[in-house]
């Protein structure tokens, strides 16, 4: 009979000797929104609010972030601002290899889905959901007391430590730039961005909370003759190779003060 995420939840959640949850900001609501056609509903946003401590890099450097993890309803974001699309520009790094590799989340746990991701383009072995679950919940957190999760979200500073877990050495910066993440992904580098989940995915239209960031994805591809990010996206059913225009994309990441996780580990996949 095999194990659901309902089981291991139950069996997980109850008091463990030892065992302390980071403490928690409920931010808003999704009871009794108007949800999008086929979009998926999540239960409340879960807020983490976690300080990111300086760690060395030889060209950015990284300050205090709010990254907030969770799943909700969602469409994706229309564009905002003039476009600088370029008919001379080019495809930086490769959504179709990394397509396969995204899965749709079932708890607020979009930066486990997007380290999952990671693992699975870097070694070709994707983490199942329980299992990178299991491995945050049994893992105690460098950036908060108790689990790296706790069905709660997820720091960036525990991303790294879950990537590091797998075997994948990472680093977290802030203040980067497009031309940055263009050149990371040309290189091969694999990339989680801390981005506002509402102005991506422009739901509820027009309004909702704009202005911290509040979800976590994977940049799998920069068009530069399109003027398109290309995303693997965990907290929408369609979120596979999902296409944001990049004003709409630069606007959501600056919410998190252009938050990125860059693994150092690369391939051409």
């Amino acid at each position: 009979m095999g194990v659901t995420l309902t089981a291991v939840r139950a069996a997980v959640i109850g008091d463990l000797p030892g065992r302390n949850r980071a403490p928690l900001r409920y931010s808003s609501r999704a009871h009794g929104s108007p949800r999008a056609p086929h979009a998926p509903q999540c239960s409340e946003w879960l807020i983490i609010e976690a300080m990111v401590p300086g760690i060395p890099t030889a060209s950015r450097t990284v300050g205090a972030a709010t990254l907030a993890v969770a799943a909700c309803i969602g469409l994706v974001g229309v564009g905002i601002g003039v476009s600088r699309a370029d008919p001379d520009g080019q495809m930086y790094g490769n959504p179709d290899a990394a397509a396969p590799y995204w899965r749709y989340q079932h708890q607020e746990d979009c930066g486990l889905m997007a380290v999952a991701d990671v693992v699975g383009q870097l070694t070709g072995r994707e983490p199942s959901q329980i299992g990178i679950e299991l491995r945050g919940i049994f893992t105690k957190s460098v950036s908060h007391r108790g689990d790296v999760y706790f069905f709660d979200g997820t720091s960036p500073e525990d991303m790294v430590l879950l990537l590091e877990k797998y075997g994948i050495q990472s680093t977290l910066t802030t203040g980067n730039t497009m031309q940055t993440l263009e050149q990371d992904l040309a290189g091969g580098h694999k990339v989680i961005a801390a981005v506002n989940a509402e102005t991506i995915w422009n739901y509820p239209p027009g309004k909702g909370q704009r202005t911290k960031a509040d979800h976590a994805v994977v940049v799998t591809g920069v068009d530069t003759r399109t003027d398109i990010v290309h995303l693997n996206d965990s907290g929408i059913p369609t979120g596979r190779d999902e296409r944001v225009p990049m004003a709409t994309f630069t606007q959501a990441w600056a919410t998190s003060n252009d938050l990125l996780i860059v693994t150092q580990e690369t391939n051409n996949i």
